[in-house]
């Protein structure tokens, strides 16, 4: 693909502003997971180059995040602090996911429901105005919005005025700076650079991202020991499908902002490798960072080139440049990332809301209240399982039975009596089958009944649910003594009586009304 050089000043602008987020991230991911803040380094470095080179999302920044740090913290005090073991764990996570990137497994992430994404977008989008608003104070960044909310009253009474100061100007050029200026210059870095230099000029006390160590990795084989082999294997699977919903909803969320698709399959799999080489090098694994994709797409970023900016600026800063870096004021950084917040607040939903189905609305909102209080995979698995509950329950509604008696059917014209004929209508599967079992056996035959027809024509697949409720359908009117044919479609025929059924057999399903009447093939 050729590059365009138009979106150069955006790409530089958006790794570079996103580079600066992720730096006290990954150091601080690091130090939380007990490897160390350069292991956090080294995974952001690691698996945002790869990741950007050959994963499926253009404009996807990648990195240590929040929820793979907890299982890696939690692997590496089940296997005794033993980090070489913890890097296999690493290791068989990135194969796991290259395994499922070779199934193509990446495009089930598009069926999950707009409401779903939307609760977690504006989940995130609070999140990220919760916590920074004690960087914006001069404060400690709490480590959870809940945390964030209950300090709020006591940073609110111990306020550091300049930096309250820097970050509202920063929020001003943020907010205020001309589109026609952040075309070619975006105001991220507007801020960045000018709130940077006020700060220093005027030798402002207020807390700055510091010192960072300079050392570049080492690369060694991760540990084995075949007696916690089953541990391994376990914990590298929950890390490998954390990691592949966390980077495919943050790829949905870059395709939400930047109109464009991604590749699923191929971001597992670029996913799959950063992680493996970071097993190599000690590296924190991580996946598509949500925060740090919505920074770089807000600054600029519109290619493949501002991901590897993103690395290389992380790089560049380990080899020695943190003195271009370590200055930047915390309170600069936070009035960024509430125009972030506000920007990835989906308020278009919200508006919907009165002509919204309820279901839906309650969807979003537990979506929306689980990510903020706990985190993402919680939240999407609890909003996707509502969702298709509520699909499950609408299908099922659908499901009719209606019948007849003493039919005309003008193929035999003649008139037929004790023929009962029942219409089965609808989707017949695993969420309507027990509700349509007790409509049919509810239905009692009248006293010249001598025939019972299952007509299913208008039924177009049988899951095993649907096939074990006709035949116990036809069970309990053999018990009844009366005969029982099924009108089925013919390629339901054939999966009928390939299923071996103790009560269906082929001389009772057929595939026309008449033939059933008469009880026998055409």
């Amino acid at each position: 693909m050729t590059y365009k050089l138009s979106n150069l000043a955006g790409d530089l602008s958006g790794g570079l502003t996103a580079g600066i987020v992720a730096l006290p991230l990954a150091l601080a991911f690091g130090v939380a997971s007990g490897a160390g803040a350069l292991a956090g380094l080294y995974g952001a470095i690691t698996l945002g180059l790869v990741t950007a080179l050959l994963g499926g999302t253009r404009v996807q920044v990648s990195g240590p995040t929040g929820p793979m740090t907890i299982v890696f913290a939690s692997a590496l005090v089940m296997l005794g602090n033993n980090l070489s073991l913890v890097m296999m764990v690493v290791l068989v996570a990135g194969l796991f996911q290259l395994l499922l990137a070779a199934l193509r497994a990446g495009v089930l992430v598009r069926f999950i429901p707009y409401p779903v994404i939307s609760g977690f977008m504006t989940g995130i989008g609070g999140i990220i105005l919760v916590l920074q608003l004690a960087p914006l104070l001069g404060q400690t960044a709490p480590s959870t919005p809940l945390q964030a909310l209950l300090l709020l009253p006591q940073h609110l009474q111990d306020i550091n005025l300049q930096a309250l100061l820097l970050g509202g100007i920063t929020l001003l050029l943020v907010f205020l700076t001309p589109a026609s200026i952040s075309r070619w210059l975006p105001s991220p870095l507007v801020a960045l650079v000018v709130c940077t230099l006020i700060s220093l000029h005027f030798a402002m006390d207020v807390p700055v991202i510091g010192n960072l160590p300079s050392t570049l990795p080492q690369f060694t084989l991760p540990g084995f020991a075949l007696d916690q082999w089953t541990l391994i294997f376990t914990l590298g699977l929950t890390l490998a499908v954390l990691g592949s919903i966390d980077s495919l909803l943050t790829s949905l969320v870059a395709d939400s902002i930047t109109h464009t698709h991604h590749q699923p399959n191929r971001e597992l799999m670029g996913q799959g490798l950063g992680n493996m080489l970071c097993a190599f090098i000690g590296g924190l694994p991580g996946a598509g960072a949500t925060l740090r994709t919505v920074v770089n797409v807000k600054a600029g970023g519109n290619s493949r080139l501002s991901g590897v900016i993103h690395a290389l600026l992380l790089l560049g800063l380990l080899l020695g440049l943190a003195p271009l870096a370590e200055n930047i004021p915390l309170a600069v950084l936070a009035g960024i990332l509430l125009k972030v917040g506000v920007d990835i607040l989906d308020l278009r939903i919200f508006k919907m809301a009165k002509v919204l189905p309820r279901s839906e609305f309650a969807i979003l909102l537990t979506v929306l209240l689980l990510t903020f209080f706990t985190d993402l995979v919680i939240a999407v698995t609890a909003g996707i399982i509502l969702a298709m509950g509520i699909i499950t329950w609408r299908l099922a509604q659908r499901a009719e039975v209606s019948f007849e008696v003493n039919h005309d059917l003008p193929s035999l014209n003649r008139q037929t009596e004790g023929v009962r004929i029942l219409h089965i209508k609808g989707p017949l599967f695993f969420g309507s089958t027990s509700h349509m079992l007790d409509r049919i056996e509810a239905v009692d035959a009248v006293l010249d009944t001598r025939q019972i027809i299952l007509d299913c024509r208008k039924i177009q697949l049988l899951d095993a649910s649907a096939l074990l409720m006709l035949d116990e359908a036809v069970a309990h009117y053999q018990s009844r003594q009366l005969d029982v044919e099924l009108v089925v479609r013919p390629h339901l025929r054939n999966q009928l009586l390939e299923a071996h059924l103790p009560h269906i057999h082929a001389d009772l399903v057929f595939t026309h009304l008449d033939e059933a009447v008469q009880g026998k093939q055409s």
